[in-house]
């Protein structure tokens, strides 16, 4: 994986993957249009641009749209057309979406049109990219589309601003985006043919949201193992389920890896052998099967973020304008205007949905584990909520609670959107996916999972901090970054700020670099 520096600038118009998106949308490093992505645009643009000359009909650059899709524009209003359906589309409602996605999105639709078949001039995705290196983010509201014929309004919001248009925050403040353009220094752009449409077709929205919970996910894949190790330890429970005999009997990659690395974290320690003859057979399930439940989650999260990759990197603007590969017998170069599908957005909302299902696994997994330490018939000789005046204290019975309620709404989130879809525009578009419902479901959950995670984790650290032998050296130091988020516990306190500053810590990785374990 990709591994540079913030500023190290990310090349659209080849080859981009998870880690850049997420450098680009929360570590602010810039982005560059590749030096042979011009080139291409303008070969395409022009095979296009004689195309219309010649009087051909191409849907979407000289028709209307959808179910208009038969009207034919004439070549003095194909302008206005264009930022017509700017305009129509940009009915967004609901809260907006946060900077990070809005970073995201001005990379992601700059880099397909970037990859050359939409037809576009260079200035569109240079336009887009503009706007990013200002720091000049379009009002884009999270609601509105049904992910088919492409994420229309929420794209429609963010590509106003490249002509003067619509609203943008710059600085803290949001204003029209006539305004913002002028105090970054920018011009509107003036759309010409398919411009306009080519901005707003494609998977963008559910894309960029399923990728950032994505680059999430493969921390918190992680953090389930460490911190599921620190509990297996804390309750005195044993790493013979991590017998590597045992997995070569079911050898699928991700329980292997689960167990390899419970085993890896835990071995050394001197809390574990201290019960190893204490004639205990089999724990719970929730300690038991950490292998299977967290691998099973693991292969999940490793074939969605590959299916994500081939999205980011992927035509999916309608009609595509593609070259022919042989030149005519002319030696020219031919081309197809070709009408597909491209911009339903069901090869990312049913994978998106898949991802959710197995986050919430682990959440409800992480609650049964904090549920056993908090419960003196299951916590193996730890005070009731670990407590250290169990009634006139309450401990971490309600820290629990916390996790039961974010495990449970999980769950509600874990339906798939996938399989709805309402038909639109006149029956045109009579199947659509949903994607960004799933989306935005997947990217709840990862937040939901975090903050689970930080209690569990929480809640274990309390629990080696009762045992009389310690932990291995590498739990010591996810323990010791618990403790900066978390402080001791000394008594009853709110604990709310502690464990969402804790839930950041561990999605930005720092349980999992403390305790020497390698993102991959």
């Amino acid at each position: 994986m990709n591994q540079a520096s913030a500023s190290t600038p990310v090349t659209v118009g080849r080859h981009i993957d998870l880690h850049e998106v997420h450098r680009v949308a929360r570590l602010g490093a810039e982005v560059a249009l590749s030096e042979s992505a011009g080139a291409e645009l303008g070969q395409t643009r022009a095979l296009l641009e004689r195309s219309l000359a010649e009087g051909a009909t191409i849907y979407g650059v000289n028709t209307g749209f959808g179910a208009l899709s038969e009207t034919k524009i004439p070549a003095d209003k194909l302008g206005e057309l264009q930022r017509n359906l700017l305009r129509s589309h940009a009915v967004g409602v609901g809260p907006l979406f946060e900077a990070d996605v809005v970073r995201a999105l001005l990379m992601l639709r700059a880099h397909t049109l970037a990859l050359g078949a939409s037809g576009v001039r260079p200035a569109v995705p240079e336009a887009l990219l503009a706007l990013l290196s200002a720091g000049l983010l379009p009002v884009v509201p999270r609601q509105g589309s049904v992910g088919a014929s492409g994420d229309l309004a929420p794209l429609a919001h963010l590509a106003l601003p490249v002509i003067g248009e619509g609203e943008v925050l710059w600085q803290g403040a949001r204003m029209p985006a006539s305004e913002g353009l002028r105090a970054a220094g920018l011009e509107p752009l003036e759309l010409e043919a398919k411009e306009g449409l080519s901005l707003i077709n494609g998977t963008q929205v559910t894309t960029a949201v399923t990728a950032l919970a994505m680059h999430d996910a493969r921390e918190l894949l992680l953090a389930a193992d460490i911190i599921g190790a620190m509990s297996l330890d804390a309750m005195l429970g044993t790493t013979r389920i991590c017998d590597p005999r045992i997995h070569a009997g079911k050898p699928h990659p991700g329980q292997r890896r689960s167990a390899e690395l419970i085993a890896g974290l835990i071995e050394g320690s001197a809390l574990n052998q201290s019960h190893v003859d204490c004639g205990r057979v089999q724990d719970a399930y929730s300690l038991r099967c950490m292998p299977q439940v967290h691998g099973a989650a693991r292969s999940a999260i490793h074939y969605v973020a590959e299916t994500v990759e081939i999205e980011l990197n992927s035509f999916t603007d309608n009609p595509l304008v593609l070259l022919r590969d042989e030149p005519d017998a002319n030696g020219e170069l031919g081309f197809d205007v070709l009408s597909g599908g491209n911009f339903h957005a069901g090869t990312v909302a049913l994978p998106a949905d898949h991802a959710t299902a197995a986050l919430t696994t682990l959440a409800t997994i992480s609650e049964r584990r904090l549920d056993r330490l908090c419960n003196p018939d299951s916590s193996r000789g730890l005070p009731p909520f670990l407590a250290a005046d169990a009634g006139l204290e309450s401990g971490f019975m309600m820290a629990q609670v916390t996790a039961a309620a974010l495990a449970s709404e999980s769950k509600a989130m874990s339906f798939p959107a996938c399989v709805d879809t309402i038909p639109t525009s006149a029956g045109k578009e009579d199947h659509v996916s949903m994607g960004p419902i799933a989306a935005r479901k997947l990217e709840a959950v990862v937040a939901n999972l975090a903050r689970v995670f930080a209690i569990e984790a929480a809640t274990a650290a309390r629990a080696l901090d009762l045992r009389e032998h310690p932990t291995s050296e590498r739990l010591q130091a996810a323990h010791a970054v618990i403790r900066e988020y978390v402080a001791p516990f000394t008594g009853d306190r709110s604990m709310a700020n502690e464990f969402e500053a804790l839930a950041g810590a561990i999605v930005r990785g720092e349980l999992r670099q403390a305790a020497d374990v390698a993102l991959r």
